[in-house]
Order: structure tokens, then C-alpha cells, then sequence
């Protein structure tokens, strides 16, 4: 902890700034969970300061996020609303980024692509915003994306005009508040401010409500066999999100702090706190872009400023909490629905029709499943879809290259060999790491391509680093089409992982001969045309196939 008091002007600045955004997120997306606001306080409290104190983004502000609220809301409706299963999920979930800390998950975790990271977050933009439709309207919908879209009818049949006007006017303020006096007073808190001061002289407003005040207790963790699926399958979401949510907004503080995080540390840091949040009664939570970034705009840049966040909305849940009992659950909507609205990437909604319509529709078909079915479907269907398309890209590349049969070669010997050959000789070239993608099409290929009249087929591997037992078994097809034509066939420029993996796979690999060089395997394919197959060549014994 060596640069922990290296910026201790700027982190207080920055923390107690944060933690002032901060609060009536918190309690506004502890409301939306279902778990109730001083969940919200507390999952803020243990996430921000445990995840400032271990993890590996020094700058970066933590606490409830909309992704993780999306998914203990519709926890909470699973379980009908038993507090104590949601707050083992919440443990779980820590206890699950613990271990992938420790596994390095971070590191792949960023290989998911834009689209699919695009879809989701706007799916669950869209989430927070249905979920608060009803609210606006003075009713409280039911739990689940469904249900609140099957209750709007019902809202809207029944609007209480009053909440409306009031959550509206919070949005507006949220949106509208001057940029001069958010240096002093954050858009969102004064929208929080103002709407309650206005709700005082409203009536038939409802409200949060007595608020508890103190310190939280301990929350064992619970299990029940009927629904011990239901909570891992929650807390391993609960875990990927939170990796997903974090490790992105570790991205933003790296680009606004010019330094580089620890992911594997990042996800250790939130893995503790979430740990900690579930045992004191708070909801999950993972690094929050937005109050990140104010932070950092405000002077905070190491880890102190995340302790002092959390700090700030201890000293508020000690003493003020009573204050928070008058706000109306129209004006925690309007938040809300901010928040939703920020969530949705319209960066990339705006700029889509110009890109890769196979992107486009991958973000679309992402943003569907969140919204519809659930957010493990929607990530896990974009990034396997995302990688089969990759795939069959980089496969169409390799089949093109092995298309490109040679009249000619650069190097003046091997081009004379090749001439001497008088068209007998069927050279293909593979480009790149040859896969399973390629695989299936090799054989058909080199069978569709080759020059007729050739006697011997030549397979050049030498820009070839890797080779999986999809593609060893596509080249024991190739063998076997060679055999059965009375073509000899030739491997050139294999390096010891290849030859390794023809040998160990491949059955055919004692009909195939190998050699060092190109050069070398047309001075034995010259030999073998000019014998008519009388003779049996020479090659390179230190390069003959065998089989481990």
C-alpha cells in the first residue's frame, strides 16, 4: 500500500465527491433490486472500500451497478423475495471472483467482443428503464422484465399523475442540471434533493419509508436444497457481470490515468467485497464508470479515494439515514431511468448502419436475449456465435491461400524445379494457423484444385505455427485421396509441433514424406517423375513422421 497517501488532497477531494454521486445511486438501485434501500448502502459501503483497498485499479470507484441490479431483481422475484438466499448469492458471487482472480479469467474476459459487450449493457439500459415505467406511474409492477412489461397496460389504465410529473421533472434535472454547479452539487443528488422537497407538499405520493439506521448485521449464508441451483446459477452471473462491468471500467480509468490495472488483483479487490457485502446485508456490486470518472475528474487517483467514498456513505447511513425515509419512490425512478438511459450505447447504435451488418445484427440479437430471456443466454449465444464467425472468416482466408497454386516460384532454383516438373507437381501453401474452421474443407479443396496430371502433391507448411487434430485428420483424408490416385504426397517446411501432431494423429503418416525446405522436397518430386515411382526417393530421415 505504498502509494496510498501519494495524493491525499486530491483522493479525499475525489472520494467525498463520489461518494456524494454515490448516494442516491445506491439507494435508488437497492430499491430496484427489491431488496430495499439500505442494501443498497451497505453492498456501496463493503464493495467501495474493499475493492478500493485490494483491488487492482487504484482510481476506480465501486459500488451497485444497473447489470448486477438487473439480475438480483429477478432473483429476488425467483425467490419470493428471501432476503437471506439473495445475500448468499451475493457472497457466492464474490467468493467466485476470488477464484477468478486467482485463475487469470480477467485476462480472456477481455477477449469478448464490442457487439456482444454493446448488446448486453444496452439490454440491461433497457431493463432498468422498463423496470421504472410503472413506478413513474404510481404503482409498483411486479418483479422480472415480463412481468413489468405485462403490468404497463395495467399502469397506464390507472396513472397517477402526480408521480409522474415528479419523475419526469427528476429526470430533467438529472439531465438539465447546470454543469457549473455540478462541480459543487451533482446533477443526481440535486435531482434527488429537489423532487423530495417538492413531494413534501404532494400527497397520495408513495415513499420509501422508515429507514433502519446503525450498523448492519451479519447475514450467514443459507442454503436450501430447492434452491441451491437457482442461487449458484445467480452468483456465477452475478460474478461474470461483475468481472465483465469492472474490468471495463478499469479500461476508462486506464485511459483517463495514463497507468494499467491488474485484472486478476481488480477481481480479487471486487471478489472481497461483494464477500463482505453478502455477509452484511448489501447487494452486489462491481467498479461504476460514471462515479469512477467523476472521481478521477476531481482529483482522486489512488485507492485512498474509494475508501473515503465508502466512508462517506458509512458517516451517512450512522446519522442520516432518517432523512432518506421522505424520498418518494417516483424520484428514485427518475434516477433510474437516467441510468438506464446512459447504460444504452448509443455511440454505437448511431455509427452501426455504417459498420459490419453481421456486427450490427450480433449486437441486436444480443440486446434481444437480455431483455427476453436472461443475461447468461444473451453473452454466452453473442460470444460463441462471435467466435464461429471469426472462425469461418479466418478459414475463408486459408482456403483462398490454398487455392493460389504456383506457376511460378521466387527462388530461381526452386522455379526451375518446378518447370522441370512439366506440371506434375501440385504445390499448395497454407497461410497462418490451421484449424478446425479450415479443416472441413481442406480435403474437398486440394481434391477440386489440383493440376491434373500430377504425380506428386506437395503441402507447405512453412508459415504454418499450429495445428489442431481437426486439421491432422484433414490432411490423412488428403493422404488417402493421394494414395488412391497413385500420388505421392509430400510435407515441406513442417516445424516439430507440426510433425508432432501429423504423427500422433494422423494414421496415414507413413505414406507421407517429409522435408526441411520446399528446395528439397521438388528435387525429390523431379526424382520421383523422372523414375516413374520405379525408385524409391531419399528424404530426411530426421524428419520422418512417427508416431508417439
Amino acid at each position: 500500500m505504498k502509494n496510498l497517501f501519494a495524493n491525499v488532497r486530491g483522493d479525499i477531494t475525489g472520494g467525498i465527491t463520489a461518494g456524494v454521486v454515490a448516494l442516491p445511486l445506491a439507494l435508488a438501485l437497492g430499491v430496484a433490486s427489491g431488496v430495499g434501500p439500505m442494501a443498497g448502502m451497505y453492498g456501496a459501503i463493503a464493495v467501495g472500500f474493499f475493492a478500493a483497498l485490494f483491488g487492482g485499479t487504484p482510481s476506480q470507484i465501486s459500488g451497485p451497478t444497473g447489470p448486477m441490479v438487473v439480475v438480483l431483481a429477478g432473483l429476488f422475484a425467483s425467490l419470493s423475495g428471501n432476503v437471506e438466499l439473495i445475500f448468499t448469492a451475493v457472497l457466492l458471487a464474490g467468493l467466485f471472483q476470488i477464484l477468478f482472480g486467482f485463475l487469470g479469467i480477467g485476462n480472456y474476459i477481455r477477449l469478448v467482443p464490442y457487439p456482444v459487450i454493446s448488446g448486453f449493457m444496452s439490454g440491461i439500459g433497457a431493463i432498468i428503464i422498463i423496470l421504472q415505467i410503472g413506478r413513474l406511474l404510481g404503482h409498483e409492477p411486479p418483479g422480472g422484465t415480463l412481468g413489468a412489461l405485462g403490468y404497463i397496460p395495467t399502469a397506464l389504465a390507472d396513472i397517477n399523475f402526480a408521480t409522474l410529473a415528479l419523475g419526469i421533472g427528476t429526470l430533467v434535472i438529472a439531465y438539465k442540471w447546470p454543469a457549473s454547479l455540478g462541480k459543487y452539487v451533482p446533477g443526481a443528488l440535486a435531482a434527488l434533493i429537489i423532487g423530495t422537497n417538492v413531494s413534501l407538499f404532494i400527497t397520495n405520493v408513495p415513499i420509501l419509508g422508515d429507514i433502519p439506521t446503525g450498523l448492519p448485521s451479519l447475514h450467514l449464508p443459507t442454503f436450501e436444497s430447492s434452491t441451491l441451483l437457482l442461487v449458484l446459477e445467480a452468483a456465477f452471473i452475478l460474478a461474470i457481470l461483475g468481472a465483465i462491468d469492472s474490468l471495463l471500467t478499469s479500461l476508462v480509468a486506464d485511459n483517463m490515468t495514463r497507468t494499467r490495472h491488474d485484472s486478476s488483483k481488480e477481481l480479487i479487490g471486487q471478489g472481497i467485497g461483494n464477500t463482505v457485502a453478502g455477509l452484511i446485508g448489501g447487494i452486489a456490486g462491481a467498479g461504476a464508470t460514471m462515479r469512477t470518472v467523476v472521481n478521477i475528474r476531481s482529483g482522486g487517483k489512488e485507492r485512498l479515494s474509494g475508501m473515503v467514498h465508502a466512508l462517506v456513505l458509512l458517516a451517512v447511513v450512522l446519522g442520516l439515514s432518517p432523512l432518506a425515509s421522505a424520498i418518494p419512490h417516483a424520484v428514485l425512478a427518475g434516477i433510474l431511468v437516467k441510468v438506464g438511459l446512459d447504460i444504452v450505447d448509443w455511440s454505437y447504435l448511431k455509427r452501426a448502419h455504417s459498420g459490419p451488418r453481421w456486427d450490427f445484427a450480433l449486437m441486436l440479437l444480443v440486446l434481444g436475449l437480455t431483455v427476453f430471456v436472461d443475461l447468461i443466454t444473451a453473452v454466452g449465444v453473442g460470444v460463441v456465435l462471435a467466435a464461429l464467425a471469426y472462425v469461418r472468416q479466418i478459414a475463408q482466408l486459408q482456403i483462398e491461400e490454398l487455392k493460389k497454386i504456383p506457376d511460378t516460384l521466387n527462388d530461381p532454383k526452386e522455379n526451375a524445379l518446378l518447370e522441370k516438373a512439366q506440371g506434375k507437381v501440385s504445390i499448395f501453401s497454407f497461410g497462418g494457423p490451421l484449424s478446425f474452421g479450415a479443416a472441413a474443407d481442406l480435403g474437398h479443396h486440394v481434391r477440386e484444385w489440383v493440376k491434373p496430371g500430377s504425380r506428386v502433391l506437395i503441402l507447405d507448411f512453412s508459415r504454418v505455427p499450429t495445428m489442431d487434430v481437426s486439421a491432422s485428420m484433414a490432411v490423412e483424408t488428403v493422404t488417402s485421396d493421394a494414395k488412391s490416385s497413385g500420388r505421392q504426397l509430400m510435407v515441406c517446411g513442417a516445424s516439430d509441433k507440426i510433425k508432432e501432431v501429423l504423427g500422433n494423429v494422423n494414421a496415414s503418416s507413413a505414406e507421407i514424406l517429409t522435408y526441411p525446405t520446399l528446395l528439397e522436397a521438388l528435387e525429390s518430386a523431379v526424382s520421383i517423375i523422372e523414375d516413374s515411382g520405379k525408385k524409391s526417393p531419399k528424404h530426411d530421415d530426421s524428419s520422418t513422421l512417427s508416431h508417439a
